[in-house]
């Protein structure tokens, strides 16, 4: 009973990593690494008309809209937050773990500056 119980643990601790991961490496349709270097990295995120995404991750961001953008977003704490963005707006996030889909009717794109360490101060 003790091997099950530890089997148990082990294999829950495996899959926690799954829940929110690296967006470019568990929805590479969606997500595209543009730069990287040891303080930012840059991503593209392009979403067709109502494509979801799954459960993943970011650091502290800065986003840019290069398109309109109405995004509906499941949070990792069950909530769901709208979110829109005109093109050319731009906004900074904390770190969160979330789950995108595009509700609008048109393909939506955002590049996002994921800061590592501590994010910019303004």
């Amino acid at each position: 009973m003790r091997r099950f119980a530890l089997l148990a643990a082990l294999g829950s601790l495996a899959a926690a990593p799954a829940f929110a991961q690296d967006p470019v490496k568990v929805d590479p349709k969606h997500y595209k690494l543009l730069y990287e270097d040891a303080g930012i990295r840059v991503l593209r995120a392009v979403y067709g008309a109502h494509e979801k995404s799954v459960m993943h991750e970011h650091p502290a961001l800065a986003a840019v809209f290069t398109t309109d953008a109405h995004f509906k977003f499941a949070m990792s704490d069950g909530t769901t937050q709208d979110r829109l963005g005109n093109k050319g707006d731009a906004l900074s996030l904390p770190a969160e773990k979330h789950n995108p889909e595009n509700v609008g009717d048109t393909t939506a794109q955002v590049i996002l500056v994921e800061f590592k360490g501590a994010a910019p101060r303004k």
